[in-house]
């Protein structure tokens, strides 16, 4: 039996069998109780808002396109005085997905060779069966606009005292090591 995957505070999943040709658009409006989940999943002191407008299109024969972007208010704790820092996440969304076993998922090996190109397209990503969590991506996404060192503006963090030069005395692992040392 294969174990479905943990479903976020924002998840929203779409069939994507039944995406029209043109794409179908896709909102995401977080309720309290969810901008409360997703402030205990990142460690934030509280998500304000939290908005998604995606939109998903069929890609290739078999795969998915998501685009759109991901909006948020989020408080933080400053990393240097703990007071609240708030700020305003807006991150793009981009990202394609394809079926397990797609050969859209598969790196093609060039004579041996296996070339990445760092300004290139990503890979796709993959999904099981015919359902994709969208909300899931857009959490994703707003991750990535999280900053991982909210500074309160003018907070400056003191320098430590020096510490000591190396001791007076070698203690008794030194003198072993030396020891050691001295017999190769």
């Amino acid at each position: 039996m294969t174990e479905k995957p943990k479903k976020t505070p924002v998840s929203h999943e779409v069939n994507v069998h039944r995406l029209a040709r043109k794409g179908m658009p896709v909102s995401i409006e977080a309720d309290e109780r969810e901008r409360s989940s997703l402030a205990q999943e990142h460690d934030l002191v509280s998500v304000e808002r939290f908005a998604a407008e995606l939109t998903v299109r069929p890609w290739k024969a078999d795969g998915v396109r998501v685009t759109g972007t991901v909006e948020a208010d989020i408080t933080q704790a400053c990393v240097v005085t703990l007071q609240p820092v708030s700020s305003h996440i807006k991150e793009d969304v981009s990202a394609t997905l394809v079926p397990e076993g797609s050969r859209l998922a598969r790196n093609e090996v060039d004579g041996g060779e296996f070339v990445l190109d760092a300004e290139g397209p990503d890979m796709p990503d993959t999904f099981h069966g015919s359902i994709i969590d969208v909300g899931a991506l857009a959490e994703e996404f707003f991750t990535l606009g999280i900053d991982p060192y909210p500074r309160k503006a003018g907070a400056v963090m003191e320098a430590g005292q020096p510490q000591d030069e190396a001791p007076k005395e070698p203690g008794p692992l030194y003198e072993g090591l030396r020891k050691l040392g001295q017999k190769s």
